[in-house]
């Protein structure tokens, strides 16, 4: 097939050809209608992480039709539209409900196995979900991994409606996923970014209020969900109320911070960690989708343009996710 790959450490992608992947037992194969990008599709070109074997193909973010069944699939059919969790566990974590990505056999779609960039993707058929009624190939691939993931933390963060929420970083895909599912859910949500630009647009997509994480913020929250790490750490630990919940998912300021140990427990604080979300809090966003919940689409480009895609999300310039538009047979469109 055709499809995006790496064909060695520390290099970038590159169009061509790379062997169909084939379904093996309880596995289906999809020809990709969108899929979309994420910041896996930049690290893996710098090494962090080394993709598993060469070529690699990247992608988390996958919608399609399925194509053809591996042995033993009775779940689907071909021709089923479908959207793929992008937290690939084995099937029998399945018993653990939302903690199945807990579970040591944990594989990212597109990081430790081939992804969706391409013509082709297989996985195994548990971790589908049917296209949420009423949205487009486009909106379907936007949801996959980052309003997956910010479900599972505002929903361990026991998020209730009427709540104040500040949500970090606004812009990146993540970030715009957790603002739109808070709002979904009731909440008074907060951003913070250092560009004008993205401040305005949060307001325009509806914030209460837009505030310089460069600079102590006016506002005192019940939640925050927060994925930037040091350059915004101590501001944002300011930012809870007495009893809040700090949400954490990433770093991308850097893996390190100072925590204020008597701030942490004379306000009795909590802080929680997520990534990813596992099949019942997916299926749960799928149903959020099919009910409204927003998705902010800064792109669409056809696939021959990944490159210019992943340009700007390498920038930091978008405002949600870049989407590709697969054609079928996977030649770029």
């Amino acid at each position: 097939m055709l499809a995006w790959h790496l064909d060695a450490e520390h290099s970038d992608h590159r169009f061509g050809e790379v062997p169909d992947p084939v379904p093996g037992p309880g596995d289906v194969r999809l020809s990709v209608v969108t899929s979309a990008l994420n910041h896996m599709d930049h690290w893996l070109t710098v090494g962090r992480p080394r993709p598993p074997s060469f070529p690699h193909v990247p992608g988390c973010d996958v919608a399609g039709i399925v194509e053809s069944l591996g042995p033993g699939v009775t779940t689907w059919a071909v021709g089923d539209e479908v959207v793929v969790n992008a937290a690939v566990v084995p099937e029998a974590a399945l018993s653990r409900g939302v903690d199945s990505v807990l579970d040591p056999g944990l594989q990212i779609l597109g990081e430790h196995r081939w992804g969706g960039h391409g013509a082709l993707c297989v996985v195994p058929a548990h971790q589908l979900a049917r296209r949420p009624k009423g949205r487009t190939w486009v909106e379907a691939a936007t949801y996959p991994v980052c309003s997956t993931t910010a479900w599972r933390m505002l929903r361990r963060g026991r998020l209730e409606a009427g709540e104040r929420v500040l949500v970090t970083g606004i812009g990146g895909g993540f970030a715009t996923a957790a603002f739109c599912l808070a709002r979904h859910l009731g909440a008074e949500v907060h951003v913070t970014s250092r560009d004008p630009a993205k401040r305005r647009r949060a307001l325009e997509l509806g914030a209460a209020g837009a505030h310089d994480s460069s600079e102590p913020l006016p506002v005192q929250v019940d939640v925050v969900v927060e994925s930037i790490g040091p350059a915004v750490w101590d501001h944002v630990v300011r930012a809870l109320r007495p009893g809040g919940r700090l949400l954490v998912c990433g770093g991308t300021s850097g893996p390190t911070v100072e925590l204020d140990l008597p701030r942490l427990f004379y306000k009795q604080l909590e802080i929680i960690g997520a990534s990813c979300g596992s099949q019942e809090e997916f299926s749960d966003v799928t149903r959020f989708l099919e009910e409204g919940l927003e998705v902010v689409v800064d792109g669409v480009y056809p696939l021959e343009r990944y490159p210019e895609a992943l340009q700007r999300l390498r920038a930091g310039e978008q405002v949600g996710k870049l989407v590709l538009e697969h054609t079928k047979g996977g030649t770029p469109a």
